[in-house]
């Protein structure tokens, strides 16, 4: 599988929206002045800073060299780290995550990493892609390429899980479940699918040929261009979120 690269900057100007859109875990998190807080895959750093703006003692970790300098360059305790090797033992009040554990194949890993970073109580609040998230351009990457005889089932980084496997995965890590929600929510788009699929489709774009890439993309966009394409408003992603609220045992 080819790799997925983080750069702040195109990140900031194409996937802004993501981090806007976490309001609704961030509420749910309902941080508290004084308490230790782990920002799991952190990013440039937007969302952290928030949980420091309302008084908790933050620390970040990402696995991407460049968007943890962006963090640091806010001023933020960001670290590189993955998130299945997490080196923290009972050490957080709560750990926060928001759209990066679909990212991350091996879920039981990071669950457990989460579990022994937290103290006894500690709540593990997150929200992530849930199954049947991007569903429409999910598929159409993995066509066009088999079209190229390529794997694209292989090439799909994602992890989409149904709310009952994702409590499954966390009970079974010896987490108690207090809410999980799959909901839809679909997501306009600030400018043109192409500049969504080379932000978050690298996978399927670098076993491409360079020569090939351009074409690939619009190949995927006319495929698309159906279902997600509204001639006045512009693309909407047809994204499905999984959101949960976790709490270890004392």
């Amino acid at each position: 599988m080819t790799t997925q690269h983080w750069d702040p900057d195109t990140y900031a100007r194409n996937a802004r929206f993501v981090s806007d859109l976490g309001a609704g875990v961030f509420a749910l998190l309902a941080p508290q002045p004084g308490e230790r807080v782990l920002d799991l895959g952190c990013g440039d750093g937007a969302l952290t800073e928030k949980l420091v703006a309302s008084g908790c003692r933050v620390t970040a970790v990402d696995s991407s060299a460049k968007q943890i300098g962006a963090a640091r360059a806010r001023g933020l305790d960001a670290r590189r780290a993955r998130a299945e090797t997490l080196p923290f033992q009972e050490e957080f009040d709560a750990v926060f995550s928001n759209a990066v554990l679909h990212w991350i194949p091996d879920a039981r890993a990071v669950i457990a990493c989460v579990h022994r970073a937290l103290k006894p109580g500690g709540r593990f609040v997150a929200e992530l892609g849930g199954a049947g998230c991007v569903e429409t351009v999910r598929l159409a990457l993995i066509a066009a390429a088999g079209r190229r005889g390529l794997d694209g089932a292989a090439l799909d980084p994602w992890f989409f899980p149904t709310g009952e496997a994702y409590r499954a995965l966390l009970e079974a890590q010896g987490f108690v479940v207090r809410t999980i929600e799959l909901f839809p929510r679909p997501t306009l788009l600030p400018g043109d699918i192409t500049d969504w699929l080379e932000t978050f489709a690298q996978p399927f774009l670098g076993a491409v040929a360079p020569g090939d890439r351009a074409g690939f993309i619009q190949e995927v966009r006319a495929a698309v261009a159906p279902a997600l394409l509204d001639p006045i408003h512009g693309w909407t992603a047809d994204y499905i979120r999984l959101r949960f609220d976790a709490h270890k045992a004392h």
